[in-house]
């Protein structure tokens, strides 16, 4: 069975914790980018999110978000995944996620979402 709550590490050195689960499982913790992104400026930030219940599935999708702590700009990352047991035995994450950005008007709009 798959449980998220913990600590995390991606491969681009990227750090997630999450605390346990409540009785809705949803959950809450941090998220500090790893030296892949290039911006020393990042903050551990706050994230919030929820998960579909291990009970039921062994292997549950989950989804959370992250609003980073940022001097100079508003960015908000959107995660959706799932956490798998491998052959080992061992908890993976796999998700993919949307970053998006303020922008001061609708024109820049298309370019706000990587």
């Amino acid at each position: 069975q798959c449980l998220l709550s913990g600590s995390w590490r991606g491969d681009t050195g990227c750090r997630m914790v999450v605390s346990t689960l409540d009785k809705d499982s949803r959950f809450s913790g941090s998220y500090l980018p790893g030296t892949a992104t290039g911006d020393s400026e990042i903050l551990t930030s706050p994230l919030e999110g929820s998960q579909q219940d291990a009970g039921l599935v062994p292997q549950p999708i989950f989804s959370f978000t992250v609003h980073w702590q940022l001097q100079e700009t508003a960015q908000t990352t959107v995660f959706l995944g799932q956490c798998y047991v491998d052959t080992k035995g061992e908890e993976i994450l796999h998700a993919l996620w949307l970053l998006r950005e303020a922008t001061e008007s609708p024109t820049e709009d298309w370019k706000a979402t990587r």
